[in-house]
């Protein structure tokens, strides 16, 4: 990649990376998309994510790690497996060279898409509540 020229592609982003960065990030994200098949891979902040009624997870590669950014409930959730990993507030830091764990990440996809489908249902309710006022302004007559 060009220095200052703008990533908009996941393609784009893979191709920035060294063959080893490569490697291992691309293992996370078959295990993403394996468990999410119906997201949309798009860029967004210059990182790899998926969207599926809404951002499931962002991914990305740096020189001494790669990371998951699974939103912080998600990690609130399964703070306890994650007790041999380094996190920060909203992310998993994994280690080049080590295994990754597929059946953790796996867990945390189908938790933040089942998050994001009862916040989608919770949207699509809600537009069809008939208020007070809309009530109110009904004719009824018999």
């Amino acid at each position: 990649m060009q220095k200052g020229k703008k990533i908009t592609t996941v393609s784009e982003y893979f191709a920035s990376l060294s063959s080893e960065q490569a490697i291992h990030l691309e293992k996370l994200r078959q295990v993403i998309c394996k468990h999410a098949p119906d997201a949309e891979e798009v860029i967004s902040y210059e990182m790899p994510a998926l969207k599926y009624h809404g951002i499931l997870v962002y991914y990305a590669a740096f020189k001494d790690h790669y990371s998951l950014f699974p939103k912080a409930k998600a990690l609130e959730v399964f703070r306890e497996r994650l007790q041999g990993y380094k996190t920060t507030k909203g992310t998993i830091h994994f280690e080049y060279g080590k295994c990754l764990d597929e059946k953790l990440v796996a867990e945390i996809i189908l938790f933040n898409v089942k998050e994001n489908l009862n916040k989608h249902a919770a949207k699509q309710a809600a537009k069809s509540i008939i208020t007070n006022k809309q009530i109110h302004n009904l004719n009824f007559t018999t």
